[in-house]
């Protein structure tokens, strides 16, 4: 299946508790199909007490969300993906909305 966000993105949250939360795509589980999105679904870890921690600690993190539950931002809305192949024979991104540019997935061909 094409991945519709990619690293560095963008994205606004359209389902859960984070919804209507916009941050930036940290990085892309392929595996799962999840993204780790900056600002969202952060969780608290306990740390255990060691020599170099005496006093242990707690760090919050973000955790993974589905891919389906987030969508590119484009003028400040949520926007569906299309996958277009130019004449020239380069791949890019583009948004439903608008028909704008996101990103370039393969160079042109040489002729």
């Amino acid at each position: 299946m094409p991945r519709h966000v990619r690293k560095g993105d963008m994205v606004i949250v359209t389902a859960g508790n984070a919804r209507g939360t916009v941050g930036e795509v940290l990085s892309v589980l392929t595996d799962s199909d999840r993204v780790i999105v900056k600002g969202v679904n952060i969780r608290t870890k306990n740390l255990r007490r060691t020599q170099q921690r005496p006093q242990g600690g707690q760090v919050k993190q973000e955790m993974p969300i589905h891919m389906s539950n987030v969508s590119p931002v484009v003028d400040g809305k949520p926007s569906r993906v299309r996958f277009v192949t130019k004449p020239d024979g380069s791949k890019v991104r583009v948004s439903a909305r608008g028909g704008k540019e996101l990103h370039v997935l393969s160079k042109a061909r040489k002729a």
